[in-house]
């Protein structure tokens, strides 16, 4: 009898040393880019750690954390927005990393609020300036050279933008309420709406091609999108771009607004050790340039050198971009709603 109990504290024990060994991480993923797959299939030849993914976007994934609970396979999440990070962060959905590799390579303005000395909730990992492309033909640069021109009288009828609950446009007037208050900013959002050529509708891609069809003069982009088309050797998108001008907004005063991809540990991962090493990956310099040249993401660690073509092209000599943490812009999101409700934007 002792021996079979004896036995089967053994197989318990190693059970136990197996489940804590497992090479397994299962990533619940917003980044929705075929090019990725390189990046995670690297880690895994690296590691041996096998990825699980699901796709979704961001809210869907927040949404599925929360339905799960403490039963929720994931252990890594990956989410696009700012915003949606500063919301994971304050639902508990994320346990705080302690690694010494990210704190060394990832600016304080691009992790997540930290509530105690050498642990933090989340980690930036690319960025993307949100900017202004216009119709070469129409549009004085000096014109559009500042977020707050978009609101300007002198541009009425020629804005065309996304909607203004986009997790992408609420992070970026909630960077504009850190700078100019709340009161200003509501403002601005009223003379944006007088300026819009038509109603909100589509993704950035749309705004782009808005201002090329002539069928407005102005649009706000993130960078992304735009490289994408000036790296594209399709006719259609060449003729785009000997159309529009890009500038970064802001040069001369708080510079141009940046959003990020980031990654968390979800509050009930099972394999923690494993996701602090996927996330330590994505820090890399390997990673972050795929990143930069794989997406068209500028790299978010610090000292990483950019050879992607079209990123270069579009700065030239590197551009001024804003110092504002991150977190605060994603505490901003509530009121700028009830703002973009006040005034009509949709």
């Amino acid at each position: 009898m002792k021996k079979h109990i004896a036995i089967a504290c053994i197989i318990a024990v190693s059970g136990t040393v197996a489940l804590a060994q497992e090479k397994v991480l299962n990533i619940y993923s917003a980044r929705h880019y075929p090019t990725d797959e390189a990046l995670y299939a690297n880690f895994t030849k690296a590691t041996g750690i096998k990825l699980n993914r699901v796709d979704a976007d961001d809210a869907g994934i927040l949404a599925r954390l929360k339905a799960e609970g403490t039963a929720s396979p994931a252990d890594i999440i990956l989410l696009v927005d700012a915003s949606r990070l500063w919301r994971g962060e304050i639902d508990g959905l994320f346990q705080p990393i302690r690694s010494k590799v990210l704190e060394d390579a990832i600016p304080a303005q691009l992790r997540g609020k930290t509530a105690v000395s050498g642990e933090t909730p989340w980690f930036g990992f690319s960025t993307r300036a949100r900017v202004i492309v216009y119709d070469k033909a129409r549009v004085k640069r000096d014109d559009v050279d500042t977020y707050e021109k978009l609101g300007d009288p002198r541009n009425k009828g020629k804005l065309c933008i996304r909607s203004g609950s986009h997790p992408y446009n609420l992070s970026l007037f909630g960077s504009v309420t850190e700078h100019l208050g709340d009161a200003a900013t509501e403002q601005w959002l009223k003379g944006m709406v007088a300026n819009m050529a038509r109603s909100p509708k589509g993704g950035d891609t749309d705004q782009i091609k808005g201002v090329a069809s002539g069928e407005c003069a102005i649009a706000v982009t993130n960078t992304y999108y735009l490289a994408r088309i000036m790296r594209s050797s399709a006719v259609e998108d060449q003729i785009i771009m000997n159309k529009i001008g890009v500038l970064f907004p802001n040069q001369s005063s708080w510079g141009t607004h940046i959003n990020i991809a980031g990654g968390a540990v979800a509050r009930n991962a099972k394999h923690p050790a494993n996701a602090i090493q996927f996330l330590e990956y994505l820090a890399s310099a390997p990673a972050q340039d795929h990143f930069a040249n794989g997406n068209n993401e500028w790299p978010a660690a610090k000292g990483i050198k950019i050879s992607n073509p079209a990123l270069q092209a579009m700065t030239g000599g590197g551009f001024k971009n804003e110092t504002i943490p991150i977190s605060v812009v994603g505490m901003n999101q509530v009121k700028v709603q009830q703002m973009l409700d006040r005034v009509g934007f949709k």
